[in-house]
C-alpha cells in the first residue's frame, strides 16, 4: 500500500505514453513530476482501462487451472505453491507478459482512476468521474471477493495515508452500491455529462464511446453481480437494491453488450489475453503459452473413449476455448489431432509417455511463425487484434438467469428463458450461433447440467434450475472471468459435471502434497505486513481453507 498513489500514476502513464498494453513497470520513471499541472487527468482514463482489460485477461491463470480449465504442460516441471495449494502471502507472483498479482495490480488501477475521479470532480467532469466511479467498484468488488476485508475508505491515499483500515466486505460491498448509484446519477444529469464540460470523452472512453447508458448498464450488471454473490447475506437488502435497478430503468447489459476495448491492438501491440498466452509483441510464443496447456477434466486424455467435460456433453464450444493439437510434423502444414488432449492438473513431468506440450491442446494460437496456419480461439478470433473484454454480455445474462431463479429479480422472463438467452449468447459470443446452441441444449435433454428441467441422475443428484445455471456458467466462462467461477463454487459448493454423470469436479490436484480441497481465499500479500502491520493483523490469523470472505456461507 506504500506509495500506491505515485506508483499507481507513473504506470498509467507509461501507458498512455508508451506500447498502451505494456505492464512493465519502468523504477527509473521520473515520477516526481507527475502532477496535474504535467498530466491532463482526462488522457489517464483509457490507460486506466486498458489495464483494467489486461486484470482481467491476465492475472487469473491460477484459477483457471484450480476450475478445471487448464493446467501445466507436461514438459514443465510442477509449480509447487500453485499445485499443492500451499502457498504464502507471496502468491500470485507475476508472470511476465502482463499477468501481474491481482492485489498489487487492482490497487494500482483502483488509484489511477482515483487520480482522474479526483480531478474530474473538481473540474466539473461528471462523465469521467462516473466512469471511474463505476470502475473503482469493478477493482474493489473484485478484491473483496478475493481477499474478503480489505482497505477501503482509507485506501489510495498515498502518503497522505500509509497505514489504511481494514473495512469488512458486506460494509464494502453496501458502499459499492452507493458509489455506483452516484456515478449513475451523474450519468444522467445533462450538464455533469455534456460534451462541453467533458472533452475528448468519446475517444478517452475506449468501452462505450461516450454513451452514457452503456455504463449506466455496465453499473446495474455489476449491482447484480454484488447481490448474486450476497444472495445469503441478510444485512444486504436485495429487494431493495432491485428495486433501485428497477426505478433507474436502464437494465443491464444485454446480447451483444460486452463491455470491452480495443485502443488498437496488433502484432505490436497485442490484446492482453492475446499476449499473455499466446503471442507477445516480439512475435514469439509467451511462456505461460508454452506452459498452459488444457485440462483433462475439460477435453479429456485425447481418444475416443476418454472424453472431457465438454465432449460428454458434445458440445462445440471445447473448439472455440481450446487448439487441438498439431499432429503434422512439417511446421508448415496444420494438421489437428482427432481429439483434444488435456493433462490431468498436477501431473508430474513426464508421468506418462505422450503428454508433452505439443501433444496437448492449447489455449490459444499455436504457430508463431506462421499464424495463418492454426486457428484462433473464440477469446481472440482476431488474433492479436481482437477485442478485450471487462465484463461480457455472457455473465450478465447468467448473472440474470441466478437471479430470477433466486427471486433477487422477481419479473419479467422466467429464470429457464434467461438461461437460453445466456446460452445462445455464448455461443454466439465465440462464434458459433444461437440454432447450434439450440441443438446443444436438445441434445442433452434430462441432464441437468445442460436442460433446466433436467432430473436428477441418481440418489443424492442434482437436479435442473440452479444447478444448470451454475454448470452452464463454468462451460461459457472459460477463459473469461475465473474468478466468477471460483466465486460460484465458494459460495454455493456446486459440484460440476456430477448432475451430468460425468467425473466430479473442479478436480484436486494430483500433484503430491496438494491438499484436498481448493483454496477459498488468499492470503493478504507480505507488503501489508511489513508497512501496514497493525491493520493487517486485526484480521486474525488468515487460513486459506477456512477464512472465508462474507458472502461464502456454504
Amino acid at each position: 500500500m506504500i506509495n500506491i498513489k505515485k506508483l499507481a500514476l507513473a504506470t498509467a502513464t507509461l501507458l498512455v505514453l508508451g506500447t498502451g498494453c505494456s505492464n512493465d513497470y519502468d523504477i527509473n520513471a521520473p515520477t516526481e513530476d507527475l502532477t496535474a499541472g504535467s498530466l491532463n487527468y482526462r488522457d489517464v482514463l483509457p490507460a486506466a482501462i486498458n489495464n483494467s482489460a489486461r486484470i482481467v485477461a491476465a492475472d487469473w491463470k491460477f484459477l483457471q487451472n484450480w476450475m478445471g480449465y487448464w493446467a501445466r504442460s507436461g514438459n514443465y516441471q510442477n509449480v509447487a505453491d500453485e499445485e499443492t495449494y500451499q502457498f504464502t502471502n507471496t502468491f500470485p507472483a507475476a508472470g511476465g507478459n502482463g499477468a501481474g498479482n491481482p492485489w498489487t495490480d487492482l490497487y494500482y488501477n483502483a488509484s489511477n482512476y482515483e487520480y482522474v475521479l479526483k480531478n474530474a470532480q473538481a473540474d466539473g467532469s461528471g462523465f469521467y468521474e462516473a466512469i471511474c466511479r463505476i470502475m473503482k467498484a469493478h477493482n474493489f468488488q473484485i478484491l473483496t471477493d478475493v481477499y474478503g476485508n480489505i482497505p477501503y475508505k482509507e485506501a489510495l491515499k498515498g502518503n497522505d495515508l500509509r497505514t489504511p483500515k481494514y473495512d469488512n466486505g458486506a460494509d464494502i460491498y453496501k458502499d459499492l452500491f452507493r458509489q455506483l448509484d452516484t456515478a449513475i446519477a451523474l450519468l444522467k444529469d445533462p450538464v455533469a455529462s455534456s460534451l462541453d464540460r467533458n472533452q475528448k470523452i468519446t475517444t478517452n472512453d475506449l468501452v462505450f464511446k461516450g454513451s452514457a447508458s452503456g455504463w449506466i448498464k455496465f453499473a446495474n450488471t455489476l449491482k447484480l453481480r454484488m447481490l448474486v454473490h450476497a444472495y445469503e447475506v441478510p444485512e444486504i437488502d436485495k429487494a431493495a437494491e432491485i428495486a433501485i435497478i428497477d426505478a433507474e430503468g436502464s437494465g443491464y447489459l444485454g446480447a451483444g453488450e460486452t463491455a470491452k476495448i480495443n485502443p488498437g491492438y496488433s502484432s505490436a501491440k497485442p490484446n492482453p489475453f492475446f499476449r499473455a498466452f499466446a503471442i507477445n509483441e516480439n512475435g514469439v510464443l509467451s511462456g505461460l503459452a508454452d506452459l498452459t496447456k488444457a485440462n483433462s477434466f475439460a477435453v479429456g486424455l485425447g481418444s475416443a473413449g476418454t472424453p472431457g467435460y465438454y465432449r460428454w456433453d458434445g458440445d462445440p464450444r471445447e473448439s472455440k476455448f481450446y487448439i487441438r493439437p498439431d499432429i503434422n510434423t512439417d511446421p508448415a502444414v496444420y494438421t489437428p489431432a482427432a481429439f483434444h488432449k488435456g493433462i490431468p492438473y498436477g501431473a508430474i513431468s513426464g508421468f506418462a509417455p505422450g503428454f508433452g506440450g505439443e501433444s496437448l491442446s492449447s489455449i490459444n494460437q499455436i504457430n508463431a511463425i506462421n499464424p495463418t496456419l492454426a486457428p484462433n480461439t473464440g477469446l481472440t478470433p482476431a488474433g492479436a487484434a481482437s477485442d478485450a473484454w471487462i465484463i461480457t454480455s455472457v455473465e450478465s445474462l447468467f448473472l440474470q438467469a441466478e437471479a430470477r431463479e433466486r427471486n433477487i429479480i422477481t419479473t419479467g422472463a422466467s429464470a429457464e428463458s434467461r438461461l437460453t438467452d445466456a446460452i445462445r449468447e455464448s455461443f454466439v459470443f465465440l462464434g458459433l450461433t444461437a440454432a447450434q446452441a439450440d441443438t446443444y441444449v436438445a441434445n442433452n435433454a434430462t441432464y441437468p447440467d445442460v436442460d433446466y428441467n433436467g432430473v436428477p441422475q441418481g440418489p443424492g443428484l442434482p437436479g435442473g434450475g440452479i444447478y444448470t445455471i451454475l454448470s452452464q456458467k463454468w462451460f461459457a466462462l472459460n477463459g473469461i472471468a475465473p474468478y466468477e467461477i471460483w466465486t460460484d463454487y465458494r459460495r454455493t459448493d456446486v459440484v460440476y459435471g456430477e448432475g451430468g454423470g460425468f467425473d466430479p469436479g473442479p478436480p484436486i490436484s494430483t500433484l503430491v502434497g496438494a491438499a484436498p480441497t481448493i483454496p477459498v481465499r488468499l492470503f493478504y500479500p507480505q507488503s501489508e505486513y511489513s508497512f501496514n502491520e497493525a491493520n493487517v493483523q486485526a484480521q486474525g490469523n488468515i487460513d486459506v481453507f477456512t477464512s472465508r470472505v462474507f458472502w461464502d456461507r456454504n
